[in-house]
């Protein structure tokens, strides 16, 4: 490792700055991607474990920080070949870089206004492949598909304000016009 290497510690470090000093979600992902681009563009504090997949869920979700409130969770998460999640909010926001492989975005605009519990009708939106070193970033409510085309499993580094299975966030079906709680494993 060389010695000017961003470290994971300096990664949260400016994340808890960068928190306590900005107003609003929007100016804090901001100011969290340029930080995420960072540590992504070296691999030295990657361990081969962030690569380890749960089957059944189709990914690996591997804690690497979170403040004992459940806010400024940092995760590692590692995707199967040709499996990917669900239609999702994160129900905070969130800061994604890719740190190895390509992932597609599939990108969904909901339609309803969500007053019906159990019902959500989605609109598709667009779709972007991001690679290494990449960075996509949601405002909570946002919702967006995570697949992985390639043959290998991908890693990519995820922010959130707060830790994904503590926000209430939902899982969608686009065709059968669903909402359901979306909670995750993690390794």
């Amino acid at each position: 490792m060389t010695n000017d290497a961003y470290t994971l510690a300096q990664y949260i470090s400016e994340l808890r700055t960068t928190v306590a000093e900005t107003q609003g979600d929007e100016a804090i992902v901001q100011r969290v991607r340029p930080l995420a681009r960072r540590l992504v563009s070296n691999k030295d504090w990657v361990d081969p474990h962030y690569y380890s997949c749960d089957e059944e869920q189709g990914f690996g979700v591997h804690l690497l920080h979170e403040e004992p409130d459940h806010t400024l969770a940092v995760f590692a998460i590692a995707w199967l070949p040709k499996r990917g999640t669900p239609a999702h909010d994160h129900g905070t926001w969130a800061v994604v870089a890719g740190i190895d492989g390509d992932e597609r975005n599939t990108f969904w605009k909901r339609l309803d206004d969500g007053s019906h519990p159990g019902y959500a009708e989605l609109k598709h939106n667009g779709e972007r492949v991001y690679g290494p070193g990449e960075v996509v970033s949601f405002l909570p409510g946002e919702i967006h598909t995570v697949w992985n085309d390639t043959d290998g499993v991908t890693l990519s580094l995820h922010t959130y304000g707060r830790h994904i299975n503590f926000t209430g966030r939902s899982q969608f079906d686009p065709e059968r016009r669903t909402e359901t709680p979306f909670v995750v494993k993690e390794e």
